[in-house]
């Protein structure tokens, strides 16, 4: 067996799985990616595909994990983490969130390894303090619509932390903030995806709400950096993980639209229920003990991200695009 360090990615096949796929490859793991591929997709790690140091399992974490041999890290990143996914499938979403994170503990476990878990600034809820800094508790409804996806990792970090505490073992937390960059899928119902779909196709952008509520965009490279350093870090707390930058949802239409050159014409909807009011993480803790912050600007994030979505609109008015749901 390689000398190599192995690490295993939960979640492999989706938005955020397959850019650690890419980034623990670079530097120079042996990676184990594990997806159900109920919101995952194939296409985003099938350039990894043949080589020694990659291999793909077809598994759901939620019902049994097992992984021959030596496993140095664990990273869980399954679960559905959109609106449109996790509104759909909400058991799946509290399965993968409890009995997922149940089984990987167990195997990090017995593997002697340290385990990372990919928790969300939505255990803020619609938060009353703001920006949101991680001594804060959150704002959650758990019997509402969003709580399936909101307890479920509420309940992920308590158990994470139970094993650390109670069985010794190394974990690490990250909440993250909102995120974008290629990968993300065209139906992914978040916003970003949702205006730059629709300016592509010469759609009006859909505004839920008045376009007050506030959102926080970090650009994949940054996000995955930012893991990366809270692995290795000595830190057993949560960290936020984000960019700080706050706009507006209609600001940020507006943004789009001049990006797109094309008219801002924003069709109004009604505000989902729960929708968080204000995203904006406080990264002090992160600054302090990672030594990290955002380095990509909003304006070139985008700009990367419109090439991207550009090339799979084409694909997808060509018929040729799986729209099956994808992973974060």
């Amino acid at each position: 067996m390689s000398d190599k360090k192995r690490v295993l990615i939960t979640g492999g096949a989706g938005f955020l799985g397959s850019h650690l796929c890419d980034r623990f490859l670079k530097e120079g793991y042996h990676v184990i990616a594990m997806d159900n591929l109920i919101t995952g997709d194939l296409s985003n790690i099938e350039h990894l595909f043949g080589r020694e140091d990659f291999e793909f399992h077809h598994a759901d974490v939620s019902k049994f994990v097992f992984v021959p041999g030596k496993l140095d890290y664990i990273l869980h990143f399954a679960s559905p983490a959109s609106p449109i996914d996790y509104l759909k499938i909400p058991i799946q979403t509290l399965k993968v969130g409890s009995l997922g994170t149940h089984n990987l503990l167990g195997l990090a476990r017995v593997k002697g390894a340290r385990m990372l878990i990919a928790s969300t600034s939505e255990v803020y809820g619609d938060p009353e303090i703001h920006p949101q800094v991680e001594e804060y508790f959150g704002n959650v409804n758990p019997v509402g619509p969003r709580g399936c996806y909101d307890e479920a990792k509420r309940f992920q970090e308590a158990i994470t932390m139970a094993y650390h505490n109670h069985h010794g073992l190394e974990t690490r937390i990250v909440r993250i903030f909102n995120t974008y960059g290629p990968r993300m899928r065209l139906n992914d119902g978040r916003v970003l995806p949702a205006f730059l779909s629709q300016a592509l196709r010469g759609e009006n952008l859909t505004v839920f709400g008045d376009g007050s509520q506030t959102r926080s965009f970090c650009y994949v490279d940054d996000l995955i950096e930012g893991i990366y350093r809270l692995l290795l870090s000595d830190y057993p707390l949560p960290v936020n993980i984000g960019n700080p930058d706050e706009i507006t949802i209609k600001e940020f239409g507006e943004e789009i639209a001049k990006l797109m050159n094309v008219e801002f014409k924003p069709t109004y909807q009604e505000l989902p229920q729960n929708d968080p009011m204000k995203r904006k993480p406080d990264i002090t803790k992160a600054k302090e003990i990672l030594g990290w912050e955002p380095q990509v600007d909003r304006a070139e994030g985008l700009r990367r991200t419109l090439e991207y979505f550009k090339e799979h609109v084409q694909v997808a008015a060509a018929g040729q695009v799986n729209n099956t749901p994808r992973t974060f």
